[in-house]
C-alpha cells in the first residue's frame, strides 16, 4: 500500500514539472522545444505511475486510487507552486483542499445506497 502511495508521489513530481516547469524555464524558447522536454520529462512520470497504480488496485478500488492521485497531486502543486514557481497560495488553495478531503472522505467512506 505505502509503495503504491510513494509512486504516486514521485509520479507526480515529473507529472507537475513536466506540464509546468516550462512556463518558466522555457517561456522564451519555441514551443516545440517545450513540448518535446515536456514528454521527456512525463516518461519518468508514466515509470512510476504505471507500476503505483498496478499494486494499489490490490488495495484500493479504482475511484480510490484517483482520488488518492488528485489529492497527491494537488499537494505536489502547491509545494511546486510556493517554491518552484513562487507563486503564492491563496485562500482558494485552501478551500480546494477542503473539497478534495470531502472527496476523499466519500469515496473511502462505505455508504449503502
Amino acid at each position: 500500500m505505502f509503495g503504491s502511495i510513494g509512486l504516486l508521489i514521485i509520479a507526480n513530481i515529473f507529472m507537475t514539472f513536466a506540464w509546468y516547469a516550462h512556463l518558466k524555464d522555457m517561456s522564451a524558447k519555441p514551443l516545440w522545444m517545450a513540448i518535446v522536454v515536456s514528454w521527456a520529462i512525463a516518461f519518468f512520470e508514466y515509470i512510476f505511475q504505471v507500476p503505483a497504480n498496478r499494486l494499489g488496485i490490490s488495495y484500493f478500488t479504482l475511484p480510490q486510487l484517483k482520488i488518492m492521485q488528485e489529492v497527491i497531486t494537488m499537494t505536489i502543486f502547491a509545494i511546486f507552486c510556493v517554491l518552484y514557481m513562487k507563486v503564492p497560495l491563496t485562500k482558494n488553495f485552501l478551500y480546494a483542499s477542503l473539497c478534495l478531503v470531502g472527496a476523499v472522505f466519500f469515496i473511502f467512506k462505505d455508504l449503502k445506497a
